[in-house]
């Protein structure tokens, strides 16, 4: 198994952001392959959605942010060879040419280790924050995808859409990765799996240790995501899938490996990623976690 962890980007490890460097440095040496960052703006006082479907609770380690994309730079500099990604960015949330240039440049920083995930989130209060109208994701997550496209495969750069506009420019930094990195999908709705059968290079969902809902979930979208790129003339086994598993509080690291082995058996994951957020509540204890997991891993 390929295992990879978040980056301490959410929660009390977050307010160490000098830490990130040391965390992302020492996973590596431990045997990681692959560090990823997920993408908070802020935790809403009184929110009108909830993180949990039928709950109106954010988590209070949404409290504590760190920005994502500059924690993933940071990771890029002190390390080597691992794949470095975003599970999931908030797509939506960013001016397309703004984000299309830091990808670039973290791509060209890295060496070309990059794997840029998006999403649309859940938040409305979050859109509003950033000044992006909530019922206007999925169409801006397109329009997100095609800027992309344009910015890293051409050159004149030019795109005309509903929310953007790039006039005809040179754009010369172009990404490591050619034709350009790979971009993957999350979300479990029937929209978003069918945007990521036709559109996407393969598909980021999340499991939970303990088992809140069962991995044939997981098995059930994949199949779908299959099936929406076969009738898009796409050939599905050239799709990706990069499995993100939420660790809850006080779940023990013997637990986990246990969750692993279960959802790896089942779930056809290229790469399956720890987040410690809710289980850890500084950098030194993330580490000590993913020590611990890769151990158990290693001896199966």
């Amino acid at each position: 198994m390929r295992l990879g962890f978040s980056l301490p980007t959410l929660g009390s490890a977050a307010s160490e952001v000098n830490g990130i460097a040391r965390f992302a440095a020492e996973a590596k040496k431990l045997g990681a392959t692959s560090l990823w960052v997920s993408d908070r703006l802020l935790a809403a006082v009184d929110p009108i959605v909830g993180y949990q479907p039928g709950s109106k609770a954010v988590p209070a380690e949404f409290r504590v942010a760190a920005d994502s994309l500059t924690a993933l730079a940071i990771a890029a500099t002190v390390t080597s060879e691992v794949r470095l990604g975003t599970h999931v960015m908030t797509g939506p949330w960013h001016a397309p040419a703004l984000l299309a240039r830091t990808l670039t440049t973290i791509d060209v920083a890295s060496g070309g280790r990059l794997t840029a995930g998006f999403g649309t989130s859940w938040s409305p209060e979050e859109y509003q924050a950033a000044g992006v109208p909530f019922e206007e994701r999925g169409t801006r997550l397109d329009e997100l995808l095609d800027v992309l496209e344009a910015w890293w495969t051409a050159n004149p750069v030019a795109h005309k859409g509903t929310y953007y506009t790039i006039p005809a420019s040179h754009v010369q930094l172009k990404p490591v990765q050619r034709p350009r990195p790979p971009i993957y999908l999350g979300g479990f709705t029937p929209r978003a799996l069918r945007r990521v059968g036709k559109r996407a290079d393969g598909w980021m969902p999340i499991w939970l240790v303990p088992e809140v809902f069962p991995a044939s979930q997981v098995t059930d979208g994949w199949s779908v995501v299959r099936r929406e790129a076969e009738e898009a003339g796409r050939d599905p086994d050239k799709l990706g899938l990069v499995l993100r598993v939420n660790v809850s509080p006080g779940t023990s690291i013997e637990a986990v490996a246990e969750g692993l082995k279960k959802v790896s058996a089942v779930v056809p994951a290229e790469e399956t990623l720890l987040d410690f957020t809710y289980a850890a509540t500084t950098v030194d204890q993330c580490i000590d976690l993913a020590g611990r997991a890769l151990e158990l891993v290693a001896a199966g």
